[in-house]
């Protein structure tokens, strides 16, 4: 299996990027912020990364993109593809220049594997803020074999600890900003609400004393992917600690909606659409299923809990989070990056009252609990002005078109979600079974 790094491909793949756009002088423009900062954003050419960029562009700030272009890769490994048609990253870019003025670099590194390229870049930039996306994001992707399990923790975690080192060896005092998940915390149902990242304790000592100490929320990852974004907290506490680095670590629910209003602005800036098996999120799923009448795919129950945001809002989190640094020698800022929370199956009602189109309660794939429920505490982004977008807002149907416009380019053998967690596990795959459990409202087995 080809796993492509950033200075090949497989015979045939085209990764998107093209010929690298000649050099350019962002034009300055009325409303620009009072502090124009250096930013590089890896994995800038991905689903949150692309309009991550053009947000912080459109706000003035000197943008470079670092990007692998290992997704595109990935989609053709698949057989997957975005239901949108995204364009190459240089067309992508061409676009924006075209239509706001501003120029964003883009660089073809794999952070993973040439750290050399990667301390060059960041030592000739000097990063005011370092925005990272560039991890391979999903669970299943992750579970499909030993291949891509090794693959998963080997990129993310050699990514991840590349720009720590980056950062130190070069003496920079760079605000990093991770895009985590709140799958760390697990689904242990507790019942108790989910602070942002840190858990009070009180320690007893030997003579009947306590001791209060405040630790990272205990971790329970429910995939290869999740356990290296836990491996991940514990690389950040390290070098906040060891190294004073700045860092905000955002625990991001899971993402839906796919526009934003910068990539409105242009058919060429249009932001990927995934619904494949692999990298499709559950409600974006939903709505492309429900736009080509296939019946909507619950897993097992359907009674598992979880957070959600709306991309809108992602954009709007990480534009927040660079704007509020932790200061030199603080613990690593945590934010919970999520705004309401669902169960499955009420999902799959609300977008069939929209839609009209069928429930299926398919086997489950994943190994995890057929029930749960999910407390969070978002605070911190609410406080700073955080504005949340629900699914009660309109957005949902705006999804539904886009699905619906793009119909054309659904490949039907790629929507079933096929990667198991173990051997006790079968694929989500709809049958007369699976209609009618969702019929009766009985389980999966």
């Amino acid at each position: 299996m080809p796993f492509v790094g950033l200075c090949g491909a497989g015979a045939g793949v085209n990764l998107g990027l093209g010929g690298l756009c000649p050099g350019r002088v962002a034009v300055r423009r009325k409303g620009q912020v009072a502090m124009r900062k250096r930013i590089v954003i890896i994995g800038g050419d991905g689903f949150c990364g692309w309009p991550t960029a053009l947000r912080l562009s459109k706000l003035g700030h000197e943008i470079t993109i670092v990007d692998n272009l290992s997704r595109r890769a990935i989609d053709a490994e698949l057989g997957a593809r975005s239901l949108t048609p995204i364009r190459s990253l240089s067309e992508r870019i061409d676009a924006w220049f075209d239509v706001t003025g501003h120029y964003i670099r883009p660089e073809r590194i794999d952070v993973a594997r040439e750290y050399d390229a990667l301390c060059d870049l960041l030592a000739e930039i000097r990063p005011h803020a370092l925005v990272h996306f560039g991890e391979q994001r999903a669970a299943p992707y992750s579970m499909k074999d030993a291949a891509h399990k090794r693959y998963t923790v080997d990129n993310n975690i050699r990514a991840t600890h590349n720009i720590l080192v980056a950062l130190t060896h070069l003496g920079l005092d760079t605000h990093l900003v991770h895009l985590g998940t709140m799958g760390v915390y697990g689904y242990d149902d507790a019942g108790i609400e989910i602070p942002e990242g840190y858990l009070p304790v009180f320690v007893a000592d030997g003579e009947g004393g306590l001791h209060q100490r405040q630790i990272l929320y205990p971790a329970a990852p429910g995939s290869v992917y999740h356990m290296t974004k836990v491996m991940d907290q514990r690389m950040f506490a390290y070098y906040a600690k060891n190294d004073r680095l700045r860092i905000t670590d955002l625990h991001q629910g899971i993402v839906w909606g796919t526009q934003t209003d910068e990539t409105r602005l242009d058919e060429r800036l249009i932001n990927r659409f995934d619904y494949d098996g692999d990298y499709g999120t559950v409600l974006n799923r939903f709505l492309m299923q429900a736009a080509t009448g296939h019946p909507l795919t619950v897993h097992g129950t359907g009674g598992q809990t979880r957070a959600f945001i709306n991309i809108h809002d992602t954009v709007n989190c990480i534009t927040l989070a660079v704007a509020h640094p932790p200061e030199p020698g603080d613990r690593v800022k945590i934010l919970n990056q999520m705004t309401e929370t669902h169960r499955v199956r009420d999902l799959a009602r609300l977008v069939a009252e929209l839609t009209g189109v069928e429930v299926a309660l398919v086997p489950n794939p994943r190994n995890e609990a057929a029930e749960n429920d999910l407390f969070v505490s978002n605070k911190t982004f609410l406080d700073l002005g955080l504005h949340p977008i629900t699914l009660r807002e309109g957005l949902m149907r705006e999804t539904v078109e886009i699905a619906e416009r793009y119909i054309d380019r659904v490949l039907p053998e790629t929507v079933p979600a096929r990667s198991t967690w173990t051997a006790a596990q079968a694929p989500g795959e709809v049958s007369e079974a699976a209609l009618s459990r969702a019929r009766r409202l009985e389980p999966a087995s």
